[in-house]
C-alpha cells in the first residue's frame, strides 16, 4: 500500500523504534529523507545512518542513539501535512523548547534547521519539530 506522507512515515518509524529501544530501523529511501536523516546526525539525535542499495528504492538504515537507556530523541512532531502546508518567513521561524530542540525547514536551498535558515535569512515550509 503506498504511503501518502513519506516524511510522516519516517518520523513514525523512528519514534516507534526509539520507544521499543531498537538499535536501528530500516526506512525506504528518498533524497528528502536522506537530507532529514543527515540533519538528525549533525544535531546528534542519531548515531549514524547508511544507505543500502537494492534494485528498487534503496533503504536507509538509521542507528538510533541512547544515553543511559533513554533515547536522544524525546519527541518528534510533523508540522506541515499534505492537507495543510505551513510556511513561515525568515523573521517568524519557530523556536522549539527555547532552543533545546530543532525545527527542520524546507527552503529553496534544501532542508536545514531553523537556526541555519535564520542565519541565511531564508523562510520556507516547516517540516517537523524534534526535541
Amino acid at each position: 500500500m503506498p504511503v501518502t506522507d513519506p516524511i510522516s512515515d519516517l518520523l513514525t518509524r523512528i519514534r516507534n523504534a526509539a520507544k521499543a529501544k531498537k538499535v536501528s530501523v530500516n526506512i525506504p529511501s528518498s533524497n528528502m529523507k536522506k537530507s532529514l536523516v543527515e540533519i538528525l546526525k549533525q544535531q546528534k539525535f542519531i548515531d549514524d545512518f547508511e544507505l543500502i542499495e537494492d534494485n528498487k528504492q534503496n533503504i536507509l538504515r538509521v542507528k538510533l542513539k541512547y544515553t543511559s537507556g533513554t533515547s536522544a530523541i524525546r519527541g518528534l512532531k510533523k508540522i506541515s501535512t499534505p492537507g495543510l502546508r505551513v510556511y513561515k518567513g525568515a523573521d517568524s521561524l519557530p523556536r522549539v523548547l527555547n532552543g533545546l530542540g530543532i525545527a527542520i525547514i524546507s527552503t529553496s536551498k534544501g532542508l536545514m534547521t531553523e537556526k541555519e535558515a535564520r542565519k541565511q535569512s531564508l523562510g520556507g515550509e516547516i517540516v517537523c519539530h524534534i526535541w
